[in-house]
């Protein structure tokens, strides 16, 4: 009898214990709802694999949905496979071809939509709390939930995992090495790291730093830190600045009115009030890049010397608490509704900025769950893995090329502020760097993978192995969402081969998004660029763009008698129903309408395209331009575009052609 209350009592523990701790078993382990991770998660489970995505939080998307509107784009050569079709769903919502500036709830929603289209199961507010390894294979990982720190909520075993959150949480319990803050120019041999004293976001000359001016003893103003700034090029474990992207509204029936925050200091804005001193009030944007999005809306980002940025508020988040990190989150929220609520009510603001600041609000339909403010802190940068390889500024500007690629870059290496110092008896902003001028380059698949000494079944799209300085060109989300589902990809050929992530050939990941970019097996694009020597053939003419197009150059004609001709020839296109495309680098030489010939492979259409009325926006200068719907019929003859310069007044870009599936 006593045995068998033994027995009963074991076996109501180990389904207590059971019950308590579920232990969920698949292919794939995601940590990190971020639109890489969406995007994986997608990738991973129409491949047929077992998919789990936790988010820590309660959204899925990341930045793309937490307010990020306005794109960085760079070059959109560089937004490929699932990345791109994001942008096309966004656009059909839109009705536009592709939509690069989006309302947050329109984003969240289009995520939430690959999840639905898919078998990923999705599992939401919880926290990583241990990783368990065997060798440098993970085998478990433990979780606890963000509403219950310190108790155990699930467990999960996986054939493969990856890390894609923005502070690399998963790789750093896991016991792979990275760096926070900035490499000194000696390590990589680099120019653009360290510290880095420019005039971009700055304040002017004469802004005094001290409570009383003119008076060191008083002390420093809020915000500024008291240590003299170190040598050109040092390192240091100092982090780019954080901020919010705003969203705010102008419609009064959406608008919700900006009230006095959470431990509201106006005393935390007085560089502000100095800087304008010297720089007087002309409009919002003076302090706010106030980018405008669809019905009424806003993303607004960081400008000059003072704005949403929260210079030197981020150094301890990368490897901070959970606890902490919502302290630092509460404080940057507190600060940036502080800002609003600043310029739109204190008396040392000229009147017409204040009444033009409360015509704004917090649109009552975007982050309804939320209090209606994003709940996505812009994590620009946190932990970056050190990793089989480390792309460096060297890789950004094409001094070295990888042959391994698994995605592109093409923003300018950008920082935002690190620190807010005293210099010369002034305050100045250090950290900011903002330089460009190179074409996309490749980014390295053994970026994404640990060192094989470290982990053999992790991948890390997001946090990924570089320098802070080439960080800051690679880390823009539609990068982020190629890279996520590139590691998609692999993990599921590492499963499907039986091997570690460090063995898997870069070709066979190509190949598979060669064949099936979308993921889910829908027919393909084709696209045939100027670069294609074989595929385009040239009369006349051309020289080349001087703009920013598609890729790495463009072609140039010129008006003149007519000879100037460029062909591009689709070789393996079958028949079917397209929507033709072209791309079209504005300049201010550009022809308002070119001549242009479409062959489907049975009949010439000719036509002249007008562009005078093109409308391009966002942070680009150039845009698809639609020509047209053709039924393409297989003959001996390819199909082609022509462009031509006859008769026009101008200059012609011939750039890119794109043929799309009429059905996608």
């Amino acid at each position: 009898m006593k045995r068998r209350w033994l027995i009963l009592t074991g076996l109501v523990f180990l389904l207590s214990a059971s019950f308590a701790q579920p232990v969920k078993q698949v292919d794939l382990c995601i940590y990190g709802g971020t639109s890489a991770g969406v995007m994986a998660a997608y990738t991973a489970s129409k491949a047929g694999k077992t998919v789990l995505l936790i988010e820590p939080g309660k959204m899925l998307g990341g930045m793309s949905s937490g307010g990020l509107g306005q794109t960085d784009i760079g070059n959109k050569y560089v937004v490929r496979g699932l990345a791109l079709d994001f942008y096309r769903r966004l656009g059909k919502h839109y009705s536009s071809f592709e939509q690069w500036i989006f309302e947050p709830h329109i984003a969240e929603n289009t995520f939430k939509w690959y999840i639905d289209q898919c078998k990923a199961e999705v599992v939401y507010e919880q926290l990583l709390m241990d990783v368990s390894k065997q060798g440098t294979q993970i085998t478990d990982i433990t979780l606890q939930s963000a509403n219950k720190l310190g108790t155990v909520s699930m467990k999960v075993k996986a054939k493969m995992y990856m890390d894609c959150t923005y502070e690399g949480d998963l790789l750093a319990k896991a016991g792979v090495s990275y760096h926070v803050g900035r490499e000194d120019n000696k390590v990589y041999g680099e120019t653009l790291n360290g510290v880095q004293l420019l005039t971009g976001h700055q304040f002017p000359d004469g802004v005094d730093p001290y409570v009383v001016p003119g008076n060191p003893n008083s002390g420093l103003l809020w915000g500024i830190n008291s240590a003299p700034v170190s040598a050109k090029g040092k390192g240091d474990k100092k982090v780019q600045a954080y901020n919010y992207r705003i969203a705010l509204t102008n419609v009064p029936a959406n608008r919700i009115p900006i009230t006095k925050p959470d431990n509201y200091d106006p005393k935390r804005y007085e560089l502000l009030r100095r800087q304008k001193q010297l720089q007087p009030w002309k409009e919002l944007n003076d302090v706010f890049i106030w980018s405008l999005m669809p019905n009424g809306k806003t993303d607004i980002n960081n400008r000059n010397g003072f704005s949403t940025d929260m210079i030197g508020m981020s150094w301890e988040y990368p490897d901070a608490s959970y606890e902490r990190r919502r302290e630092i989150i509460k404080a940057h929220e507190d600060y940036t509704k502080g800002l609003l609520y600043f310029v739109g009510h204190d008396p040392s603001v000229p009147a017409f900025i204040r009444e033009e600041m409360n015509k704004w609000g917090y649109p009552k339909d975007e982050y309804v769950n939320n209090g209606h403010w994003s709940p996505q802190l812009y994590v620009r940068e946190a932990r970056r893995m050190i990793g089989e390889l480390v792309m460096t500024q060297r890789h950004c500007q094409g001094q070295e090329v990888v042959k391994d690629e698994v995605g592109y870059a093409a923003y300018t290496m950008d920082s935002h502020n690190c620190d807010r110092i005293v210099v010369n008896g002034q305050v100045k902003n250090e950290g900011n760097v903002e330089v460009g001028g190179f074409p996309p380059f490749p980014i390295s698949y053994r970026s994404i993978t640990p060192k094989r000494s470290e982990a053999t079944n992790l991948l890390v799209p997001v946090c990924l192995s570089a320098s802070h300085i080439a960080y800051g060109s690679i880390r823009m989300e539609p990068v982020f969402m190629v890279l996520g589902q590139s590691a998609a990809v692999a993990a599921c050929l590492a499963i499907d081969k039986n091997v570690n992530v460090q063995e898997v050939a870069t070709d066979d990941i190509k190949a598979v998004l060669a064949a099936n970019p979308k993921a889910d097996l829908r027919k393909v694009d084709y696209l045939v660029l100027s670069t294609d020597s074989k595929s385009v053939k040239l009369e006349g003419q051309w020289e080349e763009g001087l703009s920013k197009g598609y890729g790495n150059s463009y072609l140039e004609g010129k008006a003149n008698d007519g000879a100037d001709k460029a062909r591009f020839n689709f070789q393996t296109i079958p028949s079917g129903k397209y929507k033709v495309y072209i791309y079209y680098p504005k300049t201010e030489t550009s022809a308002p309408q070119i001549p242009l010939t479409v062959f489907n492979g049975q009949e010439e259409k000719k036509q002249l395209l007008a562009l005078s009325e093109v409308q391009i926006k966002g942070q680009t200068s150039s845009t698809w331009v639609p020509v047209g719907s053709f039924e393409t019929v297989k003959t001996e003859q390819p199909v082609y575009v022509e462009f031509g310069t006859a008769g026009t007044e101008g200059t012609v870009a011939a750039n890119a052609v794109l043929f799309v599936p009429s059905e996608d």
